[in-house]
């Protein structure tokens, strides 16, 4: 490898070794610091550049993208703000296990705590919440310092790729020149072939490893599992996700129902026809568990809870298996604890996936209790038919109790193309999913970002999701989290990506009706509601989207908004192009509906 200058042969060294280390995309900001890793990116014939105006919304786009292969997508910006930008997606891979490797151009060691021009303290940045963190050497074109470099590479990639995956740090100086200029003598013609050019692969090989338990764990584990009444609860997955075929064998060997998180991969899929999956638990299991942690009259609590994923997305399954009191393991590759009721009374430090085929194979004398997966099965059934109105309302004579933001999410998921990739929202839209989302046979993958379950990011995030495969994409987005995050919508263009938005928009923060602040008002609607009145046709004339509306709220003349929405996302959905759809509604009397279900679906479930 010749080059001009030193930078130039650092920073093609790194980018060779990304690609070498299996990287196929990076996603760049412009900036100045950062100029020998933007072109030797932009240089790159293996290297896919997705170019990204806001560091922010790049960061989200890498991190939507990783969590969609589970695989790392770089980030490259320039010193000083532009790198604290990142911080929001960084914290977001901490907590959700999502591979991102951000490299951070810098200022030389010498202009630091000098009061120059845009630099700042780039040293550790991130804090805790990397994997792995390395300030590089300035650049040096000499063999032990390249050697050096790529083997930093790859160890970068490989860990945040790992077991314990997630955000890894290389904070990268330069000093100018920062273009291609020659620079005579900088570069001398004698190197080490091997330390300019790299070897045939990366040039350090780094081979992964997953934990498993001891042949005595697993027995005592198999013997744990061969009783009548267990559960598999599924939560969010890890990318690259979990295992319909190992957790189906393993349901199948124990007889045990999988209650399936809309984000652990399972939900959805071909293996719903043969495998008991649960979706509606979050309907009816508040009253399945009495004030004392007792099962509530005819139903029966569980003996032994898998626990697989992070902790699940419904409070009430939650606080349901914090009160049965039964054994609980926790599989965790990690070894780390993603279980805030301190019920889990085992922690499994293993592969989940490798886990549940080798327990398939393992448990003997189980095919559970035929009346055990009816309950469930029966649960779910009721639940489902109240949700889609098929059942009347008692009380009511009504066959439904009015349209909700819940209905939004269910039409969607019913109708999605298949295959498809649908990334859902924080707040309401991930809850409404994961209650009235029923589990389908549709090859859909649901994503979304539950690590630390903020609203920022998510446009850019589904965005960088839709960029990894060739599935359709839907976003469903509430309307502080889509005004949030606007300047994702740029990567519709510059990035390639299409989208169908489906806009929940209840003018604020819906989500607080949840919550016993709703009562005191003042300061709810002005501190915690927070109405601001947008109007969001315009971000689609500005950003090139088609546009629908439909007027959802009580008020409106909307004879049926459930159809209605359904009719304009088939358009959106066999159409060309990238669309929103925006659905007015009202939060509080979206939030009272869903109160009213509830207490209809507990009523039918448990007799009460």
């Amino acid at each position: 490898m010749t080059a001009p200058n030193r930078n130039t042969l650092w920073a093609r060294a790194i980018v060779d070794e990304l690609v070498a280390a299996g990287v196929d995309a990076v996603v760049v900001s412009p900036g100045s610091r950062s100029t020998p890793l933007t072109v030797a990116a932009a240089r790159h014939e293996d290297l896919h550049l997705f170019s990204q105006l806001d560091e922010r919304s790049a960061a989200y786009f890498a991190l939507g993208r990783a969590r969609r292969t589970g695989r790392v997508t770089p980030l490259i910006c320039t010193s000083g703000t532009a790198a604290a930008n990142y911080h929001p997606a960084v914290m977001e891979a901490d907590n959700a296990r999502v591979p991102l490797l951000a490299l951070t151009a810098d200022r030389p060691p010498e202009l630091r705590d000098s009061g120059a021009n845009q630099t700042a303290d780039q040293e550790k940045l991130y804090g805790d919440a990397v994997r792995l963190y390395k300030d590089l050497p300035e650049p040096a074109a000499a063999d032990r310092a390249l050697r050096s470099l790529r083997t930093t590479v790859d160890r970068a990639v490989a860990t945040a790729e790992g077991v314990d995956a997630g955000p890894v740090h290389l904070n990268v100086p330069f000093a100018k020149p920062l273009e291609p200029t020659p620079v005579e003598g900088d570069v001398p013609d004698d190197l080490d072939p091997s330390a300019t050019n790299g070897r045939d692969g990366p040039y350090v090989d780094v081979t992964p490893g997953s934990p498993e338990p001891e042949e005595t764990a697993l027995r005592e584990l198999t013997e744990a599992l061969s009783v009548d009444r267990g559960l598999i609860v599924a939560g969010p997955a890890d990318p690259p996700g979990l295992d319909p075929e190992a957790v189906t064998a393993l349901s199948h060997a124990t007889g045990y129902p999988v209650l399936a998180d809309p984000l652990s991969g399972l939900r959805f899929g071909g293996h719903t026809r043969v495998a008991p999956v649960i979706g509606a638990y979050d309907a009816y299991l508040s009253a399945a568990v009495a004030g004392d942690g007792s099962a509530a009259d005819g139903w029966t609590d569980p003996e032994v809870v898998l626990r697989l994923g992070a902790s699940p997305t419904s409070k009430r399954l939650r606080k349901y298996l914090a009160g049965t009191g039964a054994d609980q393991y926790a599989v965790d590759p990690a070894g780390r604890w993603r279980e805030a009721e301190f019920a889990a009374t085992d922690l499994v430090v293993a592969e989940p996936n490798r886990l549940c085929a080798r327990l398939s194979r393992l448990v003997s004398g189980g095919g559970g209790d035929p009346g055990w997966r009816e309950q469930w099965e029966t649960a779910d059934r009721v639940a489902r038919e109240h949700h889609r109105g098929d059942r009347k309302i008692e009380g009511t004579g009504e066959g439904s109790a009015g349209f909700h933001e819940g209905d939004v999410l269910r039409v969607v998921a019913e109708d999605v193309p298949d295959p498809s990739t649908l990334f859902v929202s924080n707040s309401m839209p991930v809850r409404d999913l994961d209650r009235f989302a029923p589990p389908s046979t549709t090859n859909l993958t649901v994503l979304g970002n539950r690590g630390v379950s903020g609203i920022d990011g998510i446009v850019s995030s589904a965005l960088g999701a839709g960029s990894a495969t060739t599935d359709d994409l839907t976003l469903v987005v509430g309307d502080l989290a889509l005004y949030h995050d606007t300047n994702g919508l740029l990567a519709i263009d510059r990035c390639d990506v299409d989208v169908t938005v489906v806009l929940v928009n209840n003018d604020g923060g819906g989500i607080f009706h949840a919550l016993p602040i709703e009562s005191f008002d003042p300061p709810f609607t002005s501190e915690f509601k927070t109405p601001h009145g947008l109007a969001f046709e315009p971000v689609a004339d500005l950003h090139g989207l088609a546009y629908a509306r439909i007027d959802a709220r009580p008020s409106s003349e909307t004879t049926d908004p459930t159809d209605a929405l359904a009719e304009a996302y088939g358009r959106a959905r066999d159409a060309d192009g990238s669309h929103l759809i925006e659905v007015r509604t009202d939060a509080e009397s979206s939030h009272r509906t869903r109160e009213r279900l509830a207490a209809a679906v507990e009523r039918a479930v448990h007799g009460e």
